[in-house]
């Protein structure tokens, strides 16, 4: 069951041997303030329960070797589902996150939402009967998808950009529970990828984080005490309409003049490339219609040293520096995670972006936040809407 009601003791001791992977009593007695006899009665419970098991001996510090627990990974399992411009992604995890079964596909315009689910469901029938679990072990399955959400209600409301045009007020969860049977939860896909590299990193006790995912758009989640920054509204996509350059061009006609996703978004970057060559430069697309300069025709010429390709590359990269440097200065993570298909195209992109952020950070050196394209990369979405789930299972 899902719920959001304050954690039981119980579920304050189970995340806590979950995030440490490996806890003795003695370190739970430390961390709570409950009597031991309690802790043992609780730890029994949760033994008997399944949902731990004793994982050996930790080091003796001068008497008998202390019994360390870790959570039980075949327990339950959960769905996790990745839905964006240009794939959906779904991957069925154990509960220590171990990625067991993972499928994805493209988002073309035949993929309404109707077709969408029925392949989700057909693929996590697939995934169960291969690992012999049925849909009552599943807690449920974690959405991040492109916004604007309605998050309280599962519904994707408005995204732009989508190759088919019925992905308007899309009551996703009610779509995925009748189908699949079992409980379903939307949150945007940045904030679920920070959720899932938060927890990736959870060995560096990160507390303050920004994820930025440059793709069709500039996308952003930001994390502080270790929980999500919600707004009133949910506008993941709004960090694009930052204005860093002002009186300069918009993006398709809309939004703001100037704004960052009018310089930083895969549609721009391939603008540039076709005014460019359109205007005489010299290229190995040279001969290419500009219909045919596409995103993937991009990176590929950039990996065999275009350098017009090149070029433009390293302008959206500054950029995206800019850009970057301007929620630093407002935020002040600890760590700065980039995702996406720009940052991911090509290394020039990241390392640009980053030495350009780095020049126009206050404080920095003595500031200076540790940048990284993340630890899961391309499953963090999906993994972190499975993640979310178990942040909000509560046990009985």
């Amino acid at each position: 069951m899902i719920t959001h009601s304050a954690p039981s003791i119980k579920k304050q001791v189970y995340d806590r041997i979950f995030e440490h992977g490996t806890v003795s009593k003695a370190d739970l007695l430390q961390h709570f303030a409950v009597a031991s006899s309690s802790l043992t009665r609780l730890l029994e419970d949760m033994i008997a329960q399944g949902l731990i098991i004793a994982s050996g001996f930790g080091s003796s510090t001068g008497g008998r070797k202390p019994v360390l627990f870790q959570t039980n990974p075949g327990h339950r399992y959960l769905l996790g589902l990745e839905i964006s411009r240009l794939y959906s992604k779904l991957g069925l995890y154990d509960l220590h996150l171990k990625t067991l079964s993972l499928t994805r596909w493209e988002m073309d315009a035949g993929m309404t939402p109707e077709r969408l689910v029925e392949l989700v469901g057909k693929a996590a029938d697939a995934f169960m009967a291969k690992e012999g679990i049925s849909s009552q072990q599943v807690l449920g399955i974690g959405v991040g998808a492109v916004g604007p959400l309605d998050q309280k209600n599962g519904v994707i409301l408005e995204p732009e950009l989508f190759p088919s045009p019925s992905w308007k007020n899309v009551p996703v969860c009610e779509m995925l529970t009748a189908r699949l049977g079992i409980p379903a939860k939307l949150d945007n896909g940045a904030n679920t990828a920070l959720i899932g590299e938060h927890w990736a990193f959870r060995g560096e006790n990160v507390e303050h984080a920004l994820y930025v995912h440059a793709g069709a758009n500039i996308r952003s989640g930001m994390m502080s005490g270790g929980k999500i920054i919600r707004g009133a509204v949910d506008t993941e996509g709004a960090v694009g309409q930052m204005i860093i350059r002002t009186e300069g061009p918009r993006l398709r006609d809309k939004g703001n003049y100037g704004a960052l996703e009018a310089f930083v978004s895969v549609p721009s970057l391939e603008e540039r490339v076709r005014s460019e060559l359109s205007n005489g430069r010299s290229s190995l697309l040279s001969s290419l219609v500009p219909e045919r300069v596409n995103f993937t025709v991009l990176v590929d010429a950039l990996s065999q040293g275009d350098p017009l390709v090149k070029e433009q590359f390293t302008e959206t990269a500054r950029y995206l520096g800019i850009g970057l440097a301007n929620l630093i200065n407002t935020f002040h993570p600890e760590y700065v995670i980039l995702g996406g298909p720009l940052v991911s195209a090509d290394p020039l992109v990241f390392q640009t972006a980053v030495e350009v952020a780095k020049k126009n950070t206050y404080r920095y050196p003595e500031y200076s936040p540790v940048f990284t394209q993340g630890a899961l990369t391309d499953e963090a979405v999906a993994t972190g809407a499975a993640i979310m789930l178990l942040h909000e299972w509560e046990l009985n």
